[in-house]
């Protein structure tokens, strides 16, 4: 299988753009940027998108749990000033049997900024090929094959998604928070809002999503694709502390979502209006000095849609362990020398006369 590249810009303007480099600007502001640094990080983890189909299917069967095989992603990112940019590339090596899960294709593709009180995140995730778990338990050829899932290689999953999160106190910074581009200097904490934008869903080309032997009459159980379109609202609350160089954080809300949902039928659309819960959840615990860092960070983005007896629930996460370095410019370097230069000829004009 060919290797997937992942790319994602990252384009950060911030609040602060004079900021020196070991020192807040004043005493309410518990963070320092480092964005007149030159910053290389490298990073490695997974992305992953688990989802399950809940119906009143044939043979007693209600619940159909789907499982990518996730591949590891090794990445290079470089941040100057407003701008950064990240490559990644998936690395040949499944974390899971092949035999059991298959083999997954997928593309990641980010545009995240910083303006102020506010974070805004564009995403696109396209996962193809996916796994039945346990679909032994009603289908006898799998089990007479020794196997324990139905592999589902032509089963995608899309997600387009736009994130904005205002955070309410100026004590708190994005960026700052997720310890790359800055770290904090001690405790930092909010309320924040984060109004969201999908589109998203599963679907097969070629076949129902569910498996011939489960099928029945229904055009819902026949469904070839099942989604939403939905917009909402999701308040939360933040929460940043860095002790002796470890920091952490959480970002977490709850909220909801007005959804124009649908499950199609070859060419054929049945479309609902609903509202659904929405959940936020930002992780990061690392070690943090202005020269370097290492992190590990997690987010999850969970989905779900519900159509008459039709429930629809997806997970969409990852885990990455990134470390870098921040180094000095040579520009800041001569202003700091011109600084303490500027400094030592102050002194004598300062000093008391004798």
């Amino acid at each position: 299988m060919k290797r997937i590249i992942i790319i994602s810009f990252l384009i950060f303007t911030g609040l602060v753009h004079a900021q020196k480099e070991k020192e807040p600007i004043n005493d309410s502001i518990p963070f320092e940027m480092f964005k007149n640094d030159v910053i290389i990080s490298t990073d490695l983890g997974f992305y992953s998108a688990p989802f399950s189909i809940k119906d009143n299917y044939q043979l007693g069967v209600s619940t159909l749990k789907f499982k990518n095989n996730p591949k590891l992603v090794a990445g290079l990112g470089f941040s100057y000033k407003w701008f950064a940019l990240r490559f990644g590339i998936a690395l040949p090596v499944n974390l899971k049997s092949k035999t059991k899960f298959g083999e997954t294709d997928y593309y990641d593709i980010g545009l995240r900024f910083n303006l102020k009180q506010t974070f805004t995140a564009i995403e696109f995730r396209n996962y193809k090929g996916f796994a039945i778990k346990d679909a032994y338990k009603w289908n006898d050829s799998i089990a007479d094959n020794g196997s324990v899932n139905q592999i589902r290689p032509n089963t995608t999953s899309i997600s387009v998604s736009a994130n904005v999160w205002w955070f309410k106190g100026k004590e708190f910074n994005y960026q700052a928070a997720m310890g790359k581009v800055g770290h904090y200097t001690g405790e930092g904490k909010t309320w924040y809002f984060k109004s969201t934008l999908n589109l998203f869903g599963v679907s097969n080309l070629y076949e129902t999503l569910v498996p011939t032997e489960l099928l029945d009459t229904s055009d819902r159980v026949n469904a070839n694709g099942v989604g939403a379109v939905d917009i909402g609202f999701i308040p939360g609350y933040a929460y940043v502390n860095r002790i002796k160089n470890w920091q952490f954080s959480v970002i977490a809300g709850l909220g909801g979502v007005i959804q124009a949902k649908y499950y199609t039928k070859g060419s054929e659309t049945r479309s609902f209006l609903g509202i659904a819960p929405r959940i936020d959840l930002n992780l990061m615990v690392g070690y943090s000095r202005p020269k370097y860092f290492i992190l590990l960070t997690s987010d999850f983005d969970i989905k779900s849609v519900n159509i008459q007896d039709l429930n629809y629930n997806q997970s969409y996460y990852n885990v990455r362990l990134t470390g870098g370095f921040r180094i000095k410019t040579k520009q800041k370097k001569s202003k700091q020398k011109d600084l303490k230069i500027r400094e030592l000829t102050m002194l004598p004009s300062i000093a008391p006369k004798l």
